[in-house]
This record gives C-alpha cells, structure tokens and sequence, in this order.
C-alpha cells in the first residue's frame, strides 16, 4: 500500500502551501491517496512517499523550516514515479 506522510513542525509558516500543493499535484493525476500529516520533530515541510523523501536526504534531523522545499516539479515526478 503506498502512503503519503507530510512532516511538519509546530507553526512551520511553509506547511500549509506544501500541503495545497500535493494535494493540487494529486488531484492533476486523478489520483486519490490520503496524506498523513505528521507534526512533531522534523525538518519541515518534508514530503515522503513510502517513507522517501522526495527532494532527497534533508542536510539536517533536527526540527527547523528546511530550506530546499518541495516543489510542484518535484512532487509531480515522485508522483509519476510511485504511479
């Protein structure tokens, strides 16, 4: 079963965008996952599709606003890949 988890932090002003963003990029290929939103202590926003995370390992672990966000190309190509 696949599984689309997105890992924020508390107040992560990036978030929300990420979030309409996947949900738009899912909504293009017709397809129709839930996301898990998961928030707690991880770099944020981190998008994982089975666990990967689509723009590749974060330089860090710790809970901050990652600098290299997920982007429409980016999901859109993870999204083909798993699909």
């Amino acid at each position: 079963m696949t599984t689309i988890e997105v890992l924020t932090v508390p107040g992560c002003p990036n978030a929300p965008a990420t979030l309409d963003l996947l949900r738009t990029c899912l909504d293009r290929l017709s397809l129709t996952i839930p996301i898990q939103q998961r928030i707690g202590d991880y770099p944020s926003p981190t998008v994982l599709i089975n666990g990967i995370d689509i723009m590749g390992t974060p330089t860090g672990s710790a809970p901050a606003c990652r600098l290299d966000l997920p982007t429409e190309d980016r999901i859109m190509k993870a999204l083909r890949t798993w699909f």
